[in-house]
């Protein structure tokens, strides 16, 4: 089975074509709240789309629940996070839309490849734990970190459905009875229904990374209560462990919530063994391999196309001694028709042209008239012009006068009855403006090290040389160049355009953008010294360790559109 396949799997019968305007393009899984669908913003960008089961859905403490855990999500914002960008706690089924990201679950690639190396535990450790800051940040609580909940994107993990395990609380079953999340990813106050903190998801991080390292879950399989007892009553056993991870796992699978590192430290301590890895500004190559080949995503489904019902046989009948017409009834027919046409066509345009000659014979008098009426106002009282020349003296213009009298009476006429003007007085049509050619730039990558301009996005430029460059040398980290200037645009995705990046760059001379706002999905305007004008929109965001900030994502550019 191809991993395509694997990936995205055909609808079935009962699954829906749309939900809340969003068409379903392929399934991507299906858990104990409902079913996770692929599909696509308006601007055509892939969400992952989580339906809510209709026996949840039926029930008004969990819409309630979910109602309250939409609004906490909405404010998790980091790099190692998938966005959530839309929801309706109260819509019929209840649903929500995160951005998709294109990667295995950390099940899905230990079950194909085995136990992940080392250096690869240590950068999804690290990037794990600052997704549990964002989310901690915001304040919430994870309740169901696991494996599943994990995503392998090429440039890092994606910690997904943070702060949703609260919802279904009352609505999962567990041993306990009162518990929520996943008995094998438990941290034992969490086991035993005690109060649950940000320690909580700290434990549940150890286990996750130990079922990385392992290849199954640290404190075994079988039964629920089983697996919870042993958590609850039990060491776990880490001489299973490689060596280099156990100090780390020890702290983390802590009974004490409070002997837990917090995750700032997990990430210093695992930044720290990665060394070079991590001071090169993205992903090892050992990460790499593990991710996999980029898959492409299914294109976005079109709109329905409305076609009219044709009358079936139910709603007409044909009338008694109706036959079928022969292929020579038929051509004669179209030939009536088109000479019917054509007769038509000729018709109408003789009577438009009988129009304007009788508007031209109107206006051609009145023209006339009015001229006479004003030769009476300027003559005297004998009729004469008071300003003639000794050629009019008895009373009649010259030739040359009255030739230029009737020509401008027929010029008006014409004019009037629209039938143009003179060369040299016929306005011409103004020209349409082209409008700029977008050129796509899928992958822009800048650093502290690494630089890009408009012209070339692609082209990596060293030592600040670029005219878009990154740094965190202030107060967090921004964008800046000495000429382009920058906005951030206000909305949800897919409000970037041409238009609104044209309008409110000509209104903005902002040299730098502070990106302690943005996250992934955000939409960035900017505009160089020489008019080309590009949106950015970032797809990873990484900037809790300032020594290896960086800022990926795609950008549009139109050249010589200011």
């Amino acid at each position: 089975m191809s991993q395509v396949t694997e990936v995205f799997r055909p609808l079935q019968a009962d699954d829906p074509a749309e939900v809340a305007g969003y068409r379903i393009a392929a399934r991507l899984g299906a858990g104990g709240m409902g079913v996770v669908y692929l599909s696509h913003t308006q601007g055509g960008r892939p969400v992952a789309l989580k339906v809510v089961r209709r026996e949840l859905a039926d029930d008004p403490d969990f819409r309630r629940r979910f109602g309250r855990e939409i609004k906490a999500a909405r404010r998790v914002r980091g790099a190692y996070t998938a966005e959530l960008i839309d929801a309706d706690a109260d819509g019929v089924p209840p649903w929500l839309a995160t951005l998709y990201v294109p990667g295995p679950s950390l099940t899905e690639a230990v079950a194909r490849r085995g136990p992940l190396p080392v250096p690869a535990v240590l950068w999804l450790m690290a990037g794990v734990a600052e997704a549990l800051q964002a989310v901690h940040g915001a304040g919430i609580v994870h309740r169901d970190l696991k494996p599943s909940n994990v995503l392998l994107a090429a440039d890092g993990p994606r910690v997904i459905d943070f702060g949703i395990a609260l919802a279904a609380d009352g609505t999962a079953y567990t041993a306990t009875g009162g518990a929520i999340g996943t008995p094998s990813f438990m941290a034992p106050e969490q086991a035993v229904g005690d109060e649950v903190t940000a320690a909580t998801d700290v434990f549940a991080l150890g286990q996750t990374a130990a079922f990385a390292a392992l290849g199954r879950p640290l404190y075994g399989e079988g039964s629920a209560i089983n697996v919870l007892y042993r958590i609850v009553h039990s060491e776990p056993d880490l001489s299973l462990l490689p060596e280099p991870l156990r100090p780390l796992l020890a702290r983390c699978l802590a009974a004490d919530p409070a002997e837990r590192p917090t995750p700032a430290e997990v990430v210093e301590w695992c930044r720290q063994r990665l060394g070079a890895d991590a001071d090169g500004g993205g992903a090892p190559a050992v990460w790499r391999d593990i991710t996999g080949p980029e898959v492409a995503v299914p294109a976005p489904v079109p709109a329905p196309t409305v076609v009219a019902p044709r009358p079936s046989a139910d709603h007409w009948q044909p009338p008694a001694g109706w036959r079928q017409p022969t292929p020579e009834e038929r051509k004669a027919r179209r030939r009536r028709t088109a000479l019917i046409t054509a007769v038509g066509v000729a018709g109408g345009a003789l009577l438009v042209t009988a129009l304007a000659w009788k508007i031209g014979d109107v206006q051609g008098g009145l023209g006339r008239l009015g001229a006479a009426d004003s030769t009476k106002s300027a003559a005297g009282p004998t009729g004469r012009s008071s300003a003639s020349s000794s050629g009019s003296e008895a009373g009649s213009p010259s030739g040359s006068e009255a030739g230029s009298s009737s020509d401008a009476s027929d010029s008006s006429a014409r004019e009037a009855a629209g039938d143009g003007t003179s060369e040299g007085s016929r306005p011409s049509s103004p020209a349409t403006p082209e409008e700029p050619v977008a050129t796509p730039y899928p992958s822009v990558w800048v650093d502290a090290k690494n630089s890009v301009n408009l012209k070339n996005p692609h082209e990596q430029l060293k030592n600040g040389k670029g005219e878009i460059r990154f740094g965190c040398e202030e107060v967090g980290c921004e964008l800046k160049s000495d000429t382009a200037v920058f906005i951030q645009v206000a909305g949800g995705p897919g409000d970037g355009t041409f238009d609104t990046c044209r309008f409110l760059l000509a209104h903005t001379k902002a040299h730098t953008l502070p990106l302690a706002g943005s996250a992934n999905g955000s939409e960035i305007c900017v505009k160089d010294s020489d008019g080309n004008i590009g949106l950015l929109v970032i797809q990873t965001k990484s900037t809790a360790m300032p020594e290896v900030a960086f800022l990926r994502g795609e950008m549009t550019v139109w050249r010589n559109a200011a």
